[in-house]
C-alpha cells in the first residue's frame, strides 16, 4: 500500500526515516510531503494514496473524493473536526486519531496560563523591562480557587489532578454526560458551575451541544474576578462576546490557545485586542515529548490497520 504523510509530524528526520523503514520492509511505499493548504496541490500529492496521514490541516471532501484508492485516514491529532468525516463515511473510508499523545502537554499549558493570569506574569514582565516595580500587580494564588471544567476526558481529568495538587477545588459541567461525582470532581449544572468558578477551563470537543457554550449569557454568570481558559476548540467560545466581556471588565482575563481557524490568526481578531488576554497560536499540544508520542501512535495505527485491527477508531 502507499502511505502519504501530508504534513510534518514534528519529529527529527532520522526518526521519521526509521518509521518509514518499518513500513517499507514489508513492501509498502511511504511518501512525506510539505504542508500546503492548496486543495489542488493536496490532491496531486494524495491521489494515489491508500492511507493518508495528516495532523491539523483541513482535509476537505474534494480531496478525499479525489483519492480513489483511499482506504484509511490517520489523523495525528486528538480533534477531528478539521476532516470531512461525512465524505469519508460515504466512501467507507476508515478513520483513526492519535488521542492521548498531548494529554500532559495541554494540561501543563492550561495550568501555566492559569498561573500567568493569576500572578499577572505578562504585565510583571513588561513592568520589569520598563524599569518599574510590582506596584499594582499583586496576584492571587491557585490554592483555594474553584476550577470549573468543561470536558473531563483524558485532558480535563489531567487538569483536575494538577490543579487539585495546587489545592484547588474541582467542579465540572454535568451537561455533556451523566458522569457521577468523584473524590476529585463535583459535577454541576451550567449556571451554578459558572457562578461558583474562579477559573473556567475548556477541554471539550466541538459538538452541537458545545458550540458557543461560552456566550454572552453564560459569561454573564461568571464572577468579575474569574478567568477563562480555552485549550479545546475555538468554536466552543463566542469570541466576540468574550472580547466584549473582557473589555467591559465582566470577567478578569482569559488564556486562549485556539480560535475559529488555525493560525495565523487575522490581526483584527477581537481576542487579540481584548484586555488581560494571553494568546498562543494553537501551541498547547506542541512539546518535544508529545510529538514523539504522536508519531509512535500514528505509525502504530498504520501497522494495526494493515493487520486488519484498526485502533483509535473514529469511523
Amino acid at each position: 500500500m502507499k502511505v502519504v504523510l501530508l504534513e510534518s509530524l514534528g519529529i527529527p528526520a532520522e526518526e521519521l526515516r526509521t518509521y518509514a523503514a518499518s513500513l517499507e520492509k514489508y513492501g509498502h511505499e511511504f511518501a512525506a510531503c510539505e504542508r500546503t493548504d492548496d486543495t489542488d496541490e493536496q490532491i496531486k500529492e494524495a491521489k494515489d494514496a491508500d492511507i493518508l496521514c495528516i495532523a491539523n490541516m483541513p482535509l476537505k471532501a474534494e480531496v478525499i473524493n479525489a483519492c480513489t484508492k483511499l482506504k484509511y485516514i490517520n489523523i495525528a491529532f486528538t480533534g477531528v473536526d478539521h476532516v470531512d468525516l461525512a465524505a469519508a463515511k460515504a466512501r467507507g473510508i476508515k478513520v483513526s486519531n492519535a488521542s492521548g499523545y498531548s494529554t500532559v502537554a495541554v494540561a501543563e499549558l492550561t495550568v501555566a496560563m492559569m498561573l500567568d493570569l493569576l500572578r499577572h506574569i505578562p504585565q510583571a514582565d513588561a513592568a520589569c523591562r520598563a524599569g518599574k516595580t510590582k506596584a499594582g500587580l499583586i496576584g492571587t494564588e491557585l490554592e483555594g480557587k474553584t476550577v470549573a471544567l468543561f470536558g473531563t476526558g483524558a485532558i480535563g481529568s489531567k487538569v483536575a489532578q494538577l490543579v487539585h495538587a495546587f489545592g484547588a477545588t474541582v467542579t465540572a459541567y454535568n451537561g455533556f454526560s451523566e458522569k457521577a461525582d468523584t473524590d476529585l470532581i463535583t459535577y454541576l449544572p451550567l449556571k451554578e458551575l459558572l457562578s461558583r468558578a474562579d477559573i473556567v477551563s475548556l477541554h471539550c470537543p466541538v459538538t452541537e451541544e458545545s458550540r458557543h457554550i461560552i456566550n454572552a449569557e453564560s459569561l454573564s454568570y461568571m464572577k468579575p474576578t474569574a478567568y477563562l481558559i480555552n485549550e479545546a476548540r475555538g468554536p466552543v467560545v463566542d469570541s466576540t462576546a468574550l472580547a466584549k466581556a473582557l473589555n467591559e471588565g465582566k470577567i478578569a482575563g482569559a488564556g486562549i490557545d485556539v480560535f475559529e481557524t488555525e493560525p495565523p490568526i487575522p490581526t483584527d481578531h477581537p481576542l487579540l485586542h481584548a484586555k488581560n488576554t494571553i494568546v498562543t497560536p494553537h501551541a498547547a499540544f506542541a512539546t518535544e515529548e508529545s510529538m514523539r508520542k504522536r508519531a509512535a501512535i500514528v505509525f502504530d495505527n498504520i501497522h494495526a490497520f494493515l493487520r486488519g485491527k484498526q485502533q483509535n477508531i473514529i469511523l
